[in-house]
């Protein structure tokens, strides 16, 4: 227990709470106590009582800010969210709220939690029974004998569904001996190697590389849904047997509805609205059935009764019409508890009941009442002299306990040394201690939403007002250059790129005998349907065709030995020399301007810095040091940022611009829209409050006087930072001295307008935003001539988008919009087609007449928008029908539903980012994503479909969309004439060629092209289907092979396979084996290796007499040369001999001569 803790029990009414929670004289009333005191008390409560408490809040949002102050205050608290409950059948829906409620029940089945905080709607919910979840959780350590199909039927009982790899929660995937499985409550998924039926090993792995981290010795598997049904006989059985006893009103239509589920079982498939069957399958429960032995505490008692009879008041509302449709019907009917039943929950464990203000009286007659004497204090905003008075106002600050929190450690460390500079007594601490010394300030790192007082106990606590810093586990960034490991998605019909013969389509892995030995072979059809085999030994010559290819633009296939593919590659390398030949020219006469170097940090910057009210990521921090190297060069900054929306880049910016202004110059923030100017003109002001720095805005919303008073400020050099439109580059915009343009969503700016300020301004350092990710693989390829900074990390604090992939159904969607406006939110409706959107957005103002609905596409002027977003900003509009506008839009936090029609004819990469616009707030945020019912849907859109589903449950399919957009960014960087090359040969070869043009170009002899070497042995090389089941995986695997270049590469590529796949069969070691040869001769410039009868052929460029006179004396009488037609060396094989043995010693034995040759 720290000492904060530890210190209510010197305040008197804490005291005597105590008392009657040790003495059970329950319920008892409190007043006087706002919300952190709340969760001051509720800490106590745990620490005193050694009991874990369970706290009921009006509403989610305050139940989050009590776990994040319990946090911060030295308790364990979780969080118990809500869930939405599904009664229609959907395809599919994302289940991170019911993954966060089962790991909370699991923790409090086990003891191991000290405080849960729920909302009274979630309180409301029913859910499975204690023993039922007990039943289906299963602990497994590692030596326990357990056969694989026993676990394998146990993940099936606690609702997990088979996949090729784990990808996401709820999934599991077996590869032999090797289990994958995901459980909802660990971060990472776990891989279990069994030996015969025990239990081998068990570590967890990452997601991304699929490769083992750290070993564990236990691990529980937990349900992965919260309503799980029996096997499927018995689960048919119970529904046939309730069909048959529905009886009164819509029992027809009930009777259709489950005979559909019943049908849906027998065929297999996986009933996505086993919700409604709740009451059915158990005797349910709620959250108080896990609360044994907790203490209960209500916030405000009045509200919660309040919110929960909403609550129950909503789900009647959805239930109606459920009804009428005969999903649901008697029998199927309580999903909730009643206010009866949540009153005697009250009684039976004694509530606690805080409250603010006194009221007549609480919900259940009470024992004592308490009035309490404490005081909130307001959070301050990181200015040091408002910290001050208020620390000078403490009278008696010599006999007082005084803690503050400061923010991050950074901060509170700056804090303590600006403290003991103005004579206070201070002490750093990294956690609170366990005993606080009275008359000393105590700053420790972290936030609080307030501050608080007892006056009589002599207890004070500041708080900084940005949000807890609440430790993060390290995300594992990607650390292969390549995000395109494109042929782990490879699926029959895909386009394929062979480095000599073009585009082709692949149709699958072709085993082949040839004599005597099974090779691999992958098979390419050409243009008039020829096919080409390629040994998988050659993979690195072949690549996924990355480009945009749709249902709408076919990709045109090359003939083989034609002469047009090879037209094709001289004509993109040409184009590809050029541009690096101009790229390579701009940056060196960059270098050669001389610019203005700002000076290092001063004082100010730091202090600007540590009043950011978050942690900076670790990408975050690394671009702010690259954009300050650059600004620190004489020569000016020509920067590109890349990040998603909401990544951080707008923080980035920022700092750059206050660097620039404390060296005495003027910035200018460049942004596409009116709208966007005055977001980005609020951040400023917000961040630069307290600070002696002048910022204005220039755009249609300013008044004419307000744009005069600015052009003269900018003159006069008294603003420093203007935000604003291309108003700025208008004649009559002058600058005092400008030393810094932050362009932001550089893509909707037209080439022209960037170049004509970059001619208007050649000396002053350029940093531009965009939002469009840009793939690694091109800033590689462009590193040294083009600067780039890539934010990758996400933010911490963003909540999961609620997902369902559903049919397209009016009263359903009527039903979703209604249930936000209802919670005081706005809808996105995305209607993809300008002619009918009207018609559209008159239909839903049929169906709901109070709401406003408003409507925004891209053929409106830029006024009608601006018009609009503001409208949407400020809260007059509820529901906006849009086109794909909104993925370029502003953020409106308060929008958090978003419906989008004809979900099945966008990119996953659109739908990412279209997603990514709900969910900016602390809010809940769902998105619906339809199609059309009963369309016959092409296989390219079912396939999408499908893609989606996986996406929306798993969370996988985030690699092709990631990839997707990278594409798009890829486009952006290199302009549209370099878009079309790329499209002619497919990205990886596009990026190849680039790479080649710009070493050459900068005299950069290092990276020769790489070398070919062609092996044709008749050894066993290939993987066996029974080793890698998936074909996709197995390709993947092919390539990591066919890359193999070093002894290090063989091992990394062996410790993986045994990793994922375990121990590899002798085929694959001699693939691994081969692969390695084939680099080493392609060393010596062999470029093929085969065997004709008794003989191994090498074929060569040029005949190295000392190699060859080498490889003679190690194998005497058995070497011949011949130098005509195709040169080559020939060493006889003896009976005793093994093929790859015998290659490895004559490769040892020119590698020998080389060494003598060298020295």
């Amino acid at each position: 227990m720290n000492g904060l803790i530890a210190s209510a029990k010197k305040i008197e009414e804490y005291g005597a709470l105590l008392d009657c929670v040790r003495n059970t004289r329950l319920p008892v009333g409190m007043t006087g106590l706002s919300h952190i005191h709340k969760a001051h008390f509720a800490a106590a409560l745990n620490a005193d009582c050694g009991r874990p408490v369970l706290v009921i809040t009006a509403d989610e949002a305050q139940a989050s800010r009590l776990v994040l102050d319990m946090k911060t205050l030295g308790c364990r608290a979780l969080l118990y969210p809500a869930r939405d409950f599904v009664f229609r059948s959907t395809e599919s829906q994302s289940r991170e709220y019911e993954h966060r409620r089962l790991g909370v029940l699991d923790k409090m089945l086990r003891g191991e939690v000290q405080a849960v905080v729920c909302s009274a709607e979630a309180a409301s919910q029913l859910t499975l029974p204690p023993e039922e979840l007990r039943n289906r959780t299963l602990e497994l350590k590692v030596g326990d004998e357990m056969p694989l199909e026993s676990i394998v039927k146990a993940l099936l009982r606690a609702g997990y569904s088979r996949s090729a790899q784990v990808d996401g929660a709820g999934q599991y995937a077996v590869r032999g001996g090797v289990l994958d499985f995901f459980t909802p409550g660990e971060e990472y998924p776990c891989r279990l190697e069994l030996w015969g039926d025990e239990i081998d090993s068990m570590a967890y792995f990452d997601i991304e590389t699929q490769r083992r981290t750290d070993n564990i010795e236990k691990i529980k598997i937990t349900p992965s849904n919260e309503i799980l049904p029996p096997d499927t006989e018995e689960f048919i059985e119970l529904l046939e047997h309730f069909r048959s006893e529905i009886r009164g009103k819509g029992a027809v239509k009930a009777r259709e509805c489950v005979d559909k589920d019943i049908e849906r079982i027998r065929g297999g498939l996986r009933l996505q609205s086993t919700d409604k069957y709740m009451p059915l399958l158990y005797d349910v429960a709620s959250i108080f059935d896990y609360a044994k032995g907790y203490i209960l505490c209500v916030s405000e008692s009045f509200s919660v009764k309040e919110r929960f009879n909403a609550a129950i008041g909503l789900m009647r509302e959805a239930m109606k019409a459920m009804f009428e449709e005969g999903e649901l019907c008697p029998g199927l009917d309580r999903f909730s508890l009643q206010q009866s039943d949540l009153l005697r929950a009250y009684e039976r464990m004694g509530a606690v009941y805080m409250d603010n203000l006194p009221r007549g009286g609480f919900d259940t007659p009470v024992k004592e009442l308490i009035g309490v004497n404490a005081r909130q204090i307001t959070a301050w905003n990181g200015s040091f002299s408002v910290l001050k008075d208020d620390l000078d106002a403490l009278s008696d600050r010599g006999n007082r306990t005084c803690v503050i929190f400061a923010g991050t450690r950074k901060a509170a460390d700056a804090l303590r040394g600006d403290l003991i500079d103005d004579g206070y007594s201070a002490l750093y601490m990294d956690e609170l201690p366990g005993e606080l010394v009275s008359g000393t300030l105590t700053v420790v790192p972290g936030c609080l939403s307030a501050g608080f007082e007892y006056p009589l106990a002599k207890i004070t606590v500041f708080t900084h007002s940005g949000r807890a810093a609440v430790a993060q586990k390290k995300r594992s960034v990607r650390k292969n250059a390549n995000a395109f490991h494109s042929l782990d998605e490879l699926h029959r019909g895909d386009y394929v790129v062979h480095v000599a013969h073009g585009i082709g389509v692949f149709e699958g892995i072709n085993k082949l005998e040839a004599s005597g030995t099974i090779k691999d072979y992958i098979k390419i059809r050409y243009d008039k349907g020829d096919i080409l085999y390629v040994p998988v030994t050659q993979l690195d010559q072949v690549s996924k065709y990355i480009g945009p290819s749709g249902d709408d633009k076919p990709v045109r296939l090359n003939k083989l030995g034609g002469k047009d593919w090879q037209k094709t590659r001289s004509r993109v390398r040409s184009a590809v020399k050029d541009m690096a030949k101009e790229l390579t020219e701009l940056y060196s006469r960059r270098l050669k301007i001389e610019g203005h170097a700002f000076s290092p940090d001063t004082d100010m910057q730091n202090d600007f810095e540590r009043r950011f009210e978050f942690d900076e990521t670790s990408d975050q921090l690394r671009c702010i040091d690259e954009m300050k190297g650059d600004m620190e060069k004489s020569c000016p900054m020509d920067r590109l940022l890349c990040g998603d929306v909401g990544f951080g880049k707008t923080e980035v910016a920022l700092r750059g611009a206050f660097k620039c202004v404390a060296d005495g110059k003027q910035c200018a923030i460049l942004v596409p829209t009116t709208i966007l100017a005055y977001q980005h003109y609020q951040t400023v002001l917000k961040r630069i409050e307290g600070f002696p720095v002048e910022a204005r805005m220039l755009s249609r919303f300013c008044s004419k006087k307000e744009i005069e008073d600015t052009l003269n400020g900018l003159r006069r050099g008294s603003v420093d930072i203007v935000v604003g439109t291309h108003r700025l580059i208008s004649k009559d915009v002058q600058f005092r001295d400008l030393g810094l343009i932050i362009i932001d969503e550089e893509q909707r700016f037209g080439v022209a307008q960037k170049e004509k300020l970059k001619e208007l301004y050649p000396k002053v350092d350029v940093l531009t935003l965009t939002a469009t990710p840009i793939p690694r693989t091109l800033n590689m390829a462009l590193s040294g001539i083009r600067d780039m900074s890539i934010l990758e990390e996400a933010p911490h604090d963003r909540s999961p988008v609620q997902t369902y992939v559903v049919e397209h159904n009016p009263e359903m969607l009527a039903q979703a919009m209604n249930a936000e406006l209802r919670r005081g939110g706005q809808v996105y409706y995305l209607h993809n087609r300008v002619e009918s959107i009207e018609h559209t957005a008159a239909k839903i103002k049929d169906m709901l007449p109070d709401a406003v609905v408003g409507i925004a596409h891209g053929k409106m002027s830029e006024d009608e928008l601006s018009e609009v977003w503001r409208k949407l900003l400020e809260g007059e509009i509820d529901i906006l029908v849009c086109t794909t506008i909104i993925e370029t839009g502003v953020d409106v936090p308060n929008v958090n539903t978003l419906i989008i029609e004809d979900a099945d004819r966008m990119g996953l990469a659109q739908l990412h980012q279209i997603r990514g616009r709900v969910g900016r707030s602390s809010r809940r945020a769902s998105a619906y994503l339809t199609f059309r019912p009963g369309r016959e849907l092409t296989e390219i859109a079912t396939s999408r479909l499908d893609a989606i589903r996986e996406f929306t449950e798993f969370g996988s399919g985030f690699k092709i969309a990631m990839r997707d957009l990278e594409l798009r960014g890829a486009g952006n960087v290199l302009g549209a004439q370099q878009h079309g090359h790329m499209e002619a040969v497919g990205y990886e070869m596009y990026l190849q060629m680039l790479e080649q043009a710009i070493s050459e170009e900068r005299g950069d002899l290092t990276k020769k092209p790489k070398k070919e070497c062609l092996v044709d042995l008749p050894i066993d090389a290939h993987i066996p289907p029974t080793y890698i089941e998936s074909v996709p995986q197995r390709l993947g695997i092919y390539r990591r092979i066919a890359d193999i270049t070093s002894r290090a590469d063989a091992d990394d590529v062996t410790d993986e396979l045994i990793d994922r796949f375990g121990e590899p069969p002798a085929p694959v070691l001699g693939l691994i084996r081969t692969s390695l040869l084939r680099a080493y001769s392609a060393q010596h410039n062999i470029y093929e290796i085969g065997r004709k009868g008794d003989r191994l052929l090498l074929y060569i460029d040029d005949l190295d007499m000392q190699k060859i006179s080498a490889i003679a004396a190690g194998f005497p009488g058995r070497v011949t040369v011949s130098a005509a037609g195709k040169p080559h060396i020939a060493v006889r094989i003896m009976p005793q001999d093994k093929m790859l043995d015998l290659l490895e010693k004559v490769l040892m034995l020119m590698n020998t001569a080389n060494k003598q040759k060298d020295s």
